[in-house]
């Protein structure tokens, strides 16, 4: 099978850059196929991590950027990754995240003008309490 990219409309994800070649939808099936498990869910916490650091506060322009709703639906979201992949994934992998969360969670924290009370704050449903 080829692996020429497809310019043709109807071949496109919807959005897809106009004029940007993007390969067969089925070869793209086939890479994800070969990556494995914990990979894919490191990089599914390092997104939701990057995302939530972002509403927290903690990227270029925290005026215009933070919004502690949005940070506290992903910060709970990876708890939620972490805490369930943990046992699966291995101690060495499962530790950065647990201390990539820990982080956000305190910074959430001090973001928050009037903070959670402890234990209340995202993902500590999931983790404990964050102090």
């Amino acid at each position: 099978m080829s692996h020429t990219p497809h310019t043709h409309p109807a071949d496109r994800p919807d959005d897809a850059p106009v004029g940007i070649p993007v390969e067969h939808p089925s070869d793209a099936v086939r890479d994800i196929a070969d990556v494995n498990a914990v990979e894919v869910i490191n990089t599914v916490a390092v997104h939701l991590m990057s995302a939530a650091a972002v509403k927290v506060g903690l990227a270029d322009d925290p005026a215009a950027q933070t919004d502690l709703d949005e940070a506290r639906k992903l910060i709970s979201s990876l708890a939620g990754l972490v805490v369930a992949s943990a046992p699966e994934i291995g101690d060495q992998h499962a530790r950065a995240l647990r201390d990539g969360l820990r982080s956000l969670q305190l910074a959430f924290r001090e973001a928050s003008s009037i903070p959670d009370a402890v234990g209340k704050g995202p993902g500590e449903k999931l983790t404990g309490p964050v102090t």
